[in-house]
């Protein structure tokens, strides 16, 4: 036997609680009647004894509530096993299109890799579904879908250019990137991932809180940490891919990038903000993509592979089903016996003795 709510089985606990109830109404009773008179004679008045069959109504009362909490805590029975398919997977990758991701620290250069490896990623996790998010000093995005091919043409066909605003807004983009699973009711039910790959810090939001925030909805975020506190230079590129020379500030000087230790930090704290979350930091010519694309690939074996499991049949209306036959038995059954009135039959007329009897027909002949 199995119980699907089995917290309501301690409501059966206010079966005795009704008990003690009866039986203290009954002792009040019981004493009611010795302080009215003596005993014996107080029952000499009554018709009947209605002590027994009180008692019978409250047993009937008392397991009417034990089998309704029973039923509440919803009896079950194994019924045999079923396979449960593969738990579904949405992974929202959220990708960084500042123009520091033009340097070339990463060969050929930081954003032309990652979308390399964001495409292996997407036809690795075959099952998964995807979404996209292009951030710079705003988000752009692409829903949820089944075709992966998709979401690497859309993120392949981008560029750092073509970004209408320039920055690093990450906590918007996670924003954005949460956003997007709210609004796919069908991803409720799936893991959820967030794969953020940027080479900055966010000087404008708060990508922390944002992420406690996706944590509490039991969405994963893993930081990819592209670049390190290295300076590097800025190449100029054209719409057309060309490299142009190095980016140069208003003084004349080359413009470099590099990651603060407090921009390391918070994108550690972003990662582990959420269950799960991990940060990958980029290293020999690679991301550090194809890392989480190795973990997801692992929970999609073993967490989120087809399990058997047993199945369980609902019986909750059988404890039901007696509890109000009972309930009904209750009431049906009277405190005393019925009683059968008996129509009294009158008794035969009495003969009157000494009265003269009337003439007969002869006297009156006689007469005439």
């Amino acid at each position: 036997m199995h119980f699907g709510s089995p917290l309501w089985l301690f409501g059966t606990a206010g079966a005795l609680l009704v008990a003690a109830l009866l039986v203290w109404g009954s002792w009040r009773s019981a004493r009611a009647v010795a302080r009215f008179g003596d005993r014996e004679r107080v029952t000499a008045l009554m018709t009947a004894d209605a002590a027994k069959r009180r008692a019978w109504k409250g047993v009937l009362i008392v397991l009417a509530v034990a089998l309704a909490f029973v039923a509440a805590a919803r009896p079950q029975y194994g019924k045999g096993t079923r396979l449960v398919p593969a738990t579904n997977l949405d992974v929202v990758i959220v990708l960084d299109y500042s123009k520091s991701m033009y340097a070339q620290d990463v060969e050929p250069s930081r954003i032309f890799r990652a979308k390399v490896e964001v495409s292996r990623l997407v036809k690795q996790l075959k099952g998964a579904r995807f979404a996209a998010v292009a951030f710079a000093g705003e988000p752009m995005g692409f829903p949820l879908t089944a075709d992966g091919g998709a979401i690497a043409q859309f993120l392949r066909r981008l560029a750092p250019n073509d970004m209408p605003v320039g920055g690093t807004a990450i906590a918007r983009a996670l924003s954005h990137a949460r956003a997007m699973l709210k609004r796919d009711k069908t991803s409720e039910n799936h893991r959820r991932v967030i794969l953020l790959v940027t080479d900055g810090e966010d000087l404008e939001g708060d990508p922390v809180t944002v992420a406690r925030a996706i944590g509490n909805e039991g969405t994963t975020v893993h930081v990819v940490q592209v670049g390190g506190r290295t300076p590097e230079r800025i190449p100029e590129v054209a719409d057309d891919g060309r490299v142009l020379g190095w980016r140069t500030g208003r003084d004349g000087r080359p413009l470099t990038t590099g990651l603060s230790p407090e921009g390391e930090r918070q994108l550690g704290e972003v990662a582990a903000a959420t269950p799960g979350g991990k940060i990958v930091r980029a290293e020999k010519g690679t991301t550090g993509i194809d890392e989480i694309g190795k973990l997801l690939r692992a929970q999609m074996k073993s967490e989120l592979s087809e399990k058997v499991e047993e199945v369980y049949a609902d019986i909750y209306y059988l404890p039901l089903a007696i509890a109000l036959v009972l309930l009904v038995g209750e009431v049906l059954l009277p405190e005393a016996r019925r009683r059968r009135f008996v129509r009294a039959v009158p008794p035969p007329p009495r003969k009157r003795k000494g009265l003269p009897k009337p003439p007969g027909k002869e006297a009156s002949r006689v007469a005439a």
